[in-house]
């Protein structure tokens, strides 16, 4: 008897830091009822601390996924938990990784256009994105606001779009054209060029997805 006790105390405590939607998969018909139900509240407790670093089974739970989720923080404003709490703008702020695009939102007066909106999906160029145009060139976009708000609300879809809809899609952007997205399961790309490298990302007003390159209107 002490050696089963044992036995399946080992197991709650190894599900404990599974994934919810895992423990749930792995749960064995043989276990007590009632040590399924610990295997379950273990799991539960421990989902909110997850780096949702991007199982298949997160994606499919509606979580973030993605190599670069990783480094988004694990508590306060920057995090997964704290970005669903504000607009996409201001969630934007709060994401180290994301700062040249905060900037240059700013720069393009679009802050409270992208904060008031309701169910849009941004398409979010992390710094590395960025760093990959030369630098006289991104200076002098910076400086150039129409043609920064014409780049920027080329990443801005008007509607929220989920990872299944990324599979085959084409999408009207603010900017009036068109950006179109291609992949499945945890691997998709906008234009066929930018990957998403943390995807599914809540805020209050919008679904972001974090991409390592900087979209360019066709036109």
């Amino acid at each position: 008897m002490n050696t089963r006790i044992r036995r399946t105390a080992g197991l709650v405590a190894a599900a404990a830091v599974l994934p919810l939607a895992l423990t749930a998969c792995s749960s064995d018909n043989k276990d007590s009822d009632a040590s399924g139900s610990s295997s379950k509240a273990s799991a539960s407790a421990t989902q909110g601390s997850d780096d949702m670093g991007g199982s298949t089974a997160s994606a499919s739970m509606d979580q973030p996924f993605g190599p670069a989720c990783s480094a988004v923080p694990k508590d306060g404003a920057g995090s997964f938990d704290g970005m669903a709490k504000d607009p996409v703008a201001t969630a934007a702020s709060h994401n180290p990784a994301l700062s040249t695009l905060v900037t240059a939102v700013q720069k393009a007066g679009l802050v409270d256009t992208l904060n008031n909106a309701q169910d849009i999906t941004v398409f979010a160029p992390t710094n590395d994105a960025f760093a990959k145009i030369p630098k006289a060139t991104l200076d002098k976009v910076l400086n150039d606001k129409a043609q920064l708000t014409k780049i920027l609300t080329y990443h801005v879809v008007g509607q929220k779009l989920t990872p299944k809809d990324l599979e085959n899609g084409s999408f009207d952007t603010l900017e009036k054209s068109k950006v179109t997205t291609a992949g499945s399961g945890e691997s998709y790309t906008v234009n066929d060029s930018a990957k998403v490298v943390c995807g599914n990302v809540k805020t209050a007003n919008a679904n972001v997805y974090i991409i390592d390159t900087v979209l360019m209107p066709q036109s």
